[in-house]
């Protein structure tokens, strides 16, 4: 051999040898943590079988696998902090900045470990379950301006030409990411891909119980539909329609997905529940079905919202009657809470920022309002207080025959010219404002962690004494502001009975409006502690009103009233009243009723 050629061939050795020794080992990328067992299948694309960690994609009709370490993209937005991950190009964490868990810490509505996305992708070869496949992105994380944007693009192979390309925008500000998925895939327009988001609902609030009420599953065909809120069982549905939007709803948060063009089918929805878990409130599921065709002509677009369920909000969300996720009340209630209530309370949060005090003044607003009802409701009240006494002596005059006592009545009435139910009629009208409140402040997101006084949170109880037992029917603590509103509202029966005389019949009246505020006690114990101030503030206001308006009414005055239109009812000078006619007609069917009654008895003793 040649000297030369012996010497290169030396030290071409001594250079590969060298290279093991001094060239450091590549490191091997970390296992990504699985969110659950189940989470690690293998996926099977024509016999050949993926199932390293690390895999990136195994290629349609190729058994060769490139591998991609797992990484994480973070967006910072003004109001958000998102976190994709490559492995299924998929969203892993989504956390609220601007909002905190019951115990301050963090408020994630995703979290890893705790939401899985599932996507089974048709190919030629068989389906794929895309989160199980590596992505590849030319994006990197950013932190956003308000009015900026961000695109985000993961893309993998399929083999033979063939891709799948997710594509994410994320806003500067807001809580909707928009999201869009094609591909150029050669299946047959008529598969569907199969959609299937779950998700385990943290511990948001502090009272378990109460939150498992509120938690449901909310989805939209041409009308709202929900699953039960049973705190304690599993509920599960199957929409009969396309599904425009669904929500996974939190007490005061919302998760779900809008779709732009083309609605889910085939959409299930469920809840399941583990009384025994103290983490975990529920856990949600919604599977669904994207038609092929759509991804095929890049028309799959939707829209994740991910973020607080407040009015003012998603009603800004482009989605029809998104704004229904946020609970209103009845139909018949709902328009007082969506024109007046609702736009009345963000009115004043813009001049008052503790929310104990806007309270009072939304109160008093709404008093002031009412106050031509209320003075009409106590002149009729004074009314029957200056005939209690000719009441007592028409009671008397029969005192076992309360059928009697009530035509004798109506007659004074009649004469007099005086409608009792001019009374009730006022109060009756103030009515549909406190049901809508009492269905309004359980969702005031507002009134979320809002201090005031001795309540640390005023969209739920304020826990003054913790006992050391639940109690059926009140729970294991005692509500300061539910006890303060049961006392005035018992005060306010006690001002009211004093000026209004007993009426006839089997119910003693005076006695019930004594019961029922404490039966509402127990009702409204671990109801949020806005609402129970909200009611106890109304009760101070309205004695307060009453007090005041008796200043200026001057009993004698309306006792001469009473006197004219009896002495103008038995001359035939005054005009009846439809009330008048109807008592009249009412008293002459009953002593029709009456004669009949006692000519059958009179037969009846013949025989």
């Amino acid at each position: 051999m040649d000297k030369n050629f012996i010497i290169g061939l030396v030290l071409i050795m001594l250079m590969l040898v060298g290279y093991q020794f001094l060239v450091p080992k590549p490191v091997e990328p970390a296992p990504i943590t699985q969110v659950n067992s189940d989470s690690a299948k293998s996926v099977t694309v024509k016999g050949a079988l993926a199932s390293d960690s690390t895999q990136a994609v195994a290629s349609a009709g190729d058994t060769s696998a490139v591998k991609i370490a797992p990484q994480d993209l973070v967006i910072e937005t003004t109001d958000s902090r998102i976190v994709f991950t490559n492995k299924g190009g998929i969203l892993k964490e989504v956390m609220l900045k601007k909002y905190k868990t019951f115990d301050q810490k963090p408020l994630f509505l995703i979290l890893e470990n705790h939401n899985k996305f599932q996507i089974e992708f048709p190919t030629q070869a068989g389906n794929v379950n895309l989160a199980e496949l590596y992505f590849t992105t030319t994006s990197t994380g950013k932190t956003l301006a308000a009015k900026d944007s961000a695109i985000i693009s993961y893309r993998t192979d399929l083999g033979k030409g063939q891709f799948v390309e997710q594509n994410y925008v994320v806003h500067g500000s807001g809580y909707v990411i928009n999201y869009g998925i094609k591909s150029n895939s050669l299946v047959a327009g008529d598969k569907t891909i199969q959609f299937d988001w779950k998700n385990d609902l943290l511990k948001l609030e502090n009272d378990m119980n109460e939150n498992r009420k509120a938690i449901t599953v909310n989805y939209y065909t041409d009308g709202l539909h929900s699953l039960s809120q049973s705190p304690t069982a599993n509920e599960e549905a199957k929409a009969e329609e396309p599904v425009k939007w669904f929500t996974i709803k939190h007490k005061y948060f919302l998760a779900g997905l809008i779709a732009e063009k083309h609605p889910f089918t085939n959409v299930d929805v469920k809840t399941i529940v583990n009384v025994n878990d103290t983490t975990i409130v529920k856990t949600a599921n919604v599977a669904a079905s994207i038609p092929m065709l759509a991804v095929q002509k890049n028309e799959a677009n939707f829209q994740f919202y991910i973020g607080p369920n407040d009015y003012h909000i998603v009603q800004t969300v482009k989605a029809e009657n998104f704004d229904q996720n946020v609970y209103l009340g009845y139909a018949f209630l709902k328009p007082i809470n969506k024109f007046f209530l609702v736009p009345l309370f963000n009115f004043l949060e813009g001049f008052i920022s503790n929310y104990g005090l806007l309270i009072i003044c939304l109160v008093l607003f709404v008093k002031t309002l009412l106050t031509p009802l209320t003075y009409k409701s106590y002149i009729s009240m004074a009314k029957m207080k200056l005939l209690a006494p000719e009441l007592e002596e028409l009671k008397a005059k029969n005192p076992d025959d309360a059928a009697k006592q009530q035509q004798d009545q109506m007659k004074l009435y009649q004469e007099v010219g005086v409608s009792p139910l001019s009374g009730c009629i006022p109060v009756l009208a103030t009515m549909p404002i406190l049901f809508s409140l009492f269905f309004l402040f359980p969702n005031l997101i507002e009134l979320r962690q809002q201090h005031f006084l001795w309540a640390s949170d005023l969209s739920t109880y304020d826990s003054f004494i913790k006992l050391p037992v639940s109690l059926p029917f009140y729970g294991n603590h005692v509500s300061l502001f539910t006890i303060m509103m049961t006392i005035s509202s018992i005060g306010y029966a006690y001002y009211n009975n004093q000026i209004t005389p007993t009426q006839p019949g089997p119910v003693n009246m005076k006695m019930l409006s004594y019961i029922m505020p404490l039966m509402f006690m127990f009702v409204l114990n671990s109801f949020p502690a806005g609402l129970t101030f909200y009611y106890f503030v109304s009760n101070v206001v309205t004695i307060g009103q009453q007090l005041l308006i008796k200043k200026f009414v001057n009993e004698d005055k309306i006792r001469n009233i009473l006197e004219e239109n009896r002495k103008k009812n038995a001359n035939g000078e005054k005009k009846e009243t439809k009330f008048q006619k109807y008592l009249a007609k009412s008293l002459q069917a009953a002593d029709e009723a009456k004669k009949k009654q006692a000519d059958l008895e009179k037969r009846t003793k013949r025989k």
